[in-house]
């Protein structure tokens, strides 16, 4: 992922007033200053901007002349322009995140996320240690099953664990426990399912039972740092091991409308979003999986403000101090690697365990 200089920042937020006081037009004028490798992401900082303001018919002109700077695999500019051309020229949230399960589903069928998947479970593997007795088990944001699954076989393929004495769901969509629930007892009749509709932050302090291990995949980024950690000193009492999957972007500390925020987006949501359309998939399926899930959150951190946003991606570097903050000493680190990366994303594995 690129960053933003300090003076690269006071730069945009300058030019960014001028152009809105003015309501000023894509032009050379304002490249004078922008790295020429940053001229896409400058528009479509410009861009949010504009359209978060009302001005969507100026903002797609600077989207447009954005186009002709993308590369790489990130096409944000495209993609936006695409996103209010289908929703008519209106920057809001077409869908209430995680409502319907399958947009959800189908991004994790995309190839960024089945190798990186891959990778995670090798991590863990190589990892996480022999556990003797009976295994308790919890899934954080556990979504459609599919990864608890996957991650518990992989264990008992590799002899780390035996018999597994208790699986706890916990997430906030009623619609992906429905699946998750009945993925995991299928594929595990003997254990105890337990099953939690609510929030992590919410279900936090009710925790009354120790667990070997808690997994959090694409998940623990829905809480702020402040209450990341919170959660963490809380769970600490309860767990032996931590492992999570996430996502590093500079997504948590900026403040809405920032250069830091919008040059992040328009890395990690730009590249999400070519992976989804670059699935071979039906293109009806695949803007479906967009609008319904990715833009839901793009657009949120777009107009909402720090605290009511649904969304707190943080750089890996971050979560390893949030984990040293809140998890530490009684655990430490075991794993910290990539699961993927290229120039403007990352997935990553992070273990922590006595």
């Amino acid at each position: 992922m690129f960053f933003l200089s300090i003076g690269e920042i006071k730069t945009w937020k300058t030019l960014s007033e001028y152009i809105l006081k003015e309501q000023s037009e894509p032009s050379e004028y304002f490249y004078k200053e922008i790295h020429p490798s940053l001229k896409a992401p400058f528009h479509f900082f410009i861009g949010c901007l504009l359209a978060s303001s009302g001005f969507i018919e100026l903002a797609k002109k600077w989207f447009i002349t954005g186009v002709f700077f993308e590369e790489g695999g990130v096409f944000a500019n495209t993609f936006m322009l695409s996103f209010l051309k289908r929703h008519n020229n209106r920057l809001i949230k077409p869908a209430i995140v995680f409502n319907d399960p399958k947009p959800y589903i189908h991004f994790t069928t995309t190839s960024l996320i089945k190798k990186s998947r891959e990778n995670f479970l090798l991590h863990c593997s190589h990892s996480i240690p022999r556990f003797k007795k009976p295994f308790r088990f919890m899934d954080i944001g556990c979504g459609d099953g599919s990864l608890t699954v996957d991650f518990l076989k992989n264990l008992r393929e590799f002899g780390l664990i035996g018999d597994i004495e208790e699986i706890l769901l916990i997430d906030s969509s009623a619609g992906m426990l429905i699946v998750a629930e009945d993925i995991v007892r299928e594929n595990f009749p003997d254990s105890e399912i337990r099953i939690v509709n609510q929030r992590f932050e919410d279900y936090s302090s009710k925790i009354d039972r120790k667990y070997d291990l808690a997994l959090s995949s694409l998940a623990y980024h829905h809480m702020p740092y402040e209450k990341k950690l919170i959660n963490l000193k809380i769970l600490r009492n309860f767990i032996e091991y931590f492992v999570l999957f996430e996502l590093s972007a500079n997504n948590d500390t900026p403040q809405l409308n920032s250069p830091e925020m919008l040059c992040s987006l328009y890395q990690s949501y730009g590249k999400l979003i070519d992976f989804v359309f670059s699935n071979d998939a039906p293109i009806e399926l695949a803007e479906i999986c967009v609008d319904n899930f990715i833009m839901v959150e793009l657009v949120s951190f777009l107009t909402e403000v720090r605290g009511l946003r649904s969304d707190y991606h943080m750089l890996r570097v971050q979560w390893h101090d949030l984990f040293l903050k809140g998890l530490g000493p009684a655990l430490t680190c075991l794993t910290n690697s990539s699961a993927y990366s290229d120039e403007y994303i990352e997935l990553f594995t992070m273990i922590y365990g006595k």
